[in-house]
C-alpha cells in the first residue's frame, strides 16, 4: 500500500536540500531498511518508530522493518504554472499523483541565495502556489460541471448528486479559497474527492528557517503559523541546512551528539516524516516474532480483515480471527506470552477496527 507526499515550493526554498537530507538521514537511522530511489527525485523513507523498536526487543526479533512513506521532490513552481509556464505542466502533473502536499516555505534570509520573487515573504509565496493550484482546479471543475449538467439532464443519478457539489466547489475556488475547505457529509466528501482537485489534498506547511531560529522560529515562521491555523492546516519548523549537516555525518552517534549540542530533542526530519504520516490519517499495526518485527501501514478506521489483506490477500480471503494485543499491554506484560497469560490477548473478528500500534497475529485458512 503506497502513500505519497510531494514536497512543493518556489525555486530556491530548500526543497532538494531537504529531500537529500531526508533520504540520507533516514536511511542511516534504520540500517536494515535503507532508503531506495524509485525514480529520479522519488524515494521511500522509513517512519522511525520507537514503539516498534520496543516491541522488537521483547520479541527478540532478528530484523526490524518500519512503515514507509514515499516522498517526491517536485520541480519548483513559477507564476503562470497553470498555463504551462516554466515546468508548470510537469509540476501540476506530479502533484496530481501524490496523496498529500509538504509545502516548504522559505523563512530565512541569505544574500547568497536569491529569491525568485526578490525578497522574503512567506505568505505571498504560499499564496502564489495556492493561486496556481486554484486556477488549475477552477479550469478542471468548470469542465466537469459542464459535463455533469449534460448528464443530469439525461437522468444520470451520479451527475444529479454531484452537480450541486461541483457548483459549491466552483464558488469556493472563485472566492480565492482552496477546495479542501469544502464541508460536506461522507457521501458528499466522497463525490468531492472524485473530482481529483489539486487543492483538495491535505497540506503540511514546513517553515525552512536558519540555524538560530530552529528552536522558537522567527517572524516569518510565525506568520505561517497564523496562516496555517486559519486554514485548519498543520505546520512544523525545520532547518534544512542543519538537517543537511546531520546527514553528512556517517556515524549515528555523531548525529545524536550534534543535535544535542544544538539543544534539539530530535531530528527535524523525523518530525517531518511523522507529520506526513499524520497528514494522511495513517496508523500502524505491528506483527512481531523472532524472525522480524514489522510495522504495516493502514488508514485510520480500517477493519481487521482489510488490515490482514495489507500483508497478503490470502490473509484477508481466508480470515478467521485477529489475535490482538494492545501496545500498552504488550510492554506491560513483557511480550506476547506474558500478555497471553494475563488474559490480555483478544480474539477479534473481521469487523474489529484496528488501533494504532496494535500487535496482531492473523489466523486464516485458504
Amino acid at each position: 500500500m503506497g502513500f505519497r507526499c510531494g514536497i512543493v515550493g518556489l525555486p530556491n526554498v530548500g526543497k532538494s536540500t531537504l529531500f537529500n537530507a531526508l533520504t540520507n538521514t533516514q536511511s542511516a537511522e534504520v540500517g536494515n531498511y535503507p532508503f531506495c530511489t524509485v525514480e529520479p527525485h522519488v524515494g521511500r523513507v522509513p517512519v522511525i518508530d520507537s514503539e516498534l523498536i520496543e516491541v522488537s526487543k521483547l520479541a527478540k526479533s532478528r530484523k526490524v522493518i518500519p512503515a514507509q512513506l514515499e516522498v517526491v521532490d517536485i520541480a519548483g513552481l513559477v507564476r503562470g504554472a497553470n498555463k504551462g509556464e516554466g515546468l508548470g505542466n510537469q509540476f501540476l502533473g506530479n502533484i496530481r499523483e501524490v496523496d498529500a502536499i509538504i509545502h516548504l516555505v522559505r523563512c530565512f534570509d541569505d544574500e547568497q541565495v536569491s529569491h525568485v520573487e526578490g525578497d522574503i515573504d512567506p505568505i505571498r509565496d504560499i499564496n502564489l502556489i495556492e493561486i496556481e493550484l486554484m486556477l488549475a482546479d477552477l479550469e478542471s471543475i468548470e469542465k466537469q460541471t459542464n459535463n455533469l449538467q449534460k448528464k443530469s439532464k439525461s437522468g444520470d443519478k451520479f451527475a444529479k448528486d454531484a452537480l450541486p457539489i461541483a457548483e459549491k466547489i466552483t464558488e469556493i475556488l472563485r472566492d480565492g479559497k482552496p477546495s479542501r475547505l469544502f464541508v460536506g457529509n461522507n457521501d458528499e466528501t466522497k463525490i468531492m474527492r472524485s473530482f481529483q482537485l489539486l487543492t483538495a489534498k491535505p497540506v503540511l506547511y514546513v517553515c525552512n528557517v536558519d540555524e538560530k531560529s530552529v528552536h522558537v522560529g522567527n517572524n516569518n515562521s510565525k506568520k505561517v503559523e497564523v496562516f496555517s491555523k486559519a486554514e485548519n492546516a498543520k505546520y512544523i519548523t525545520i532547518s534544512a541546512a542543519i538537517e543537511s549537516e546531520i546527514a553528512s555525518l556517517e556515524d549515528f552517534n555523531e548525529r545524536e551528539e550534534f543535535i544535542n549540542s544544538l539543544g534539539l530533542k530530535e531530528f527535524g526530519l523525523e518530525r517531518l516524516v511523522k507529520g506526513g504520516y499524520d497528514l494522511l490519517s495513517l496508523i500502524s499495526f505491528f506483527t512481531a516474532g523472532e524472525k522480524e518485527s514489522r510495522a504495516w501501514t493502514i488508514k485510520q478506521g480500517t477493519n481487521a480483515q482489510n488490515a490482514a489483506g495489507v500483508i497478503h490477500t490470502d490473509f484477508s480471503r481466508g480470515f478467521i480471527c485477529a489475535e490482538t494485543i494492545s501496545f500498552k499491554d504488550y510492554i506491560e506484560y513483557s511480550g506476547e506470552q506474558g500478555a497471553k497469560e494475563a488474559g490480555r490477548m483478544r480474539q477479534e473478528g473481521r469487523q474489529y477496527l484496528v488501533n494504532n500500534k496494535d500487535i496482531i497475529l492473523f489466523r486464516f485458512n485458504v
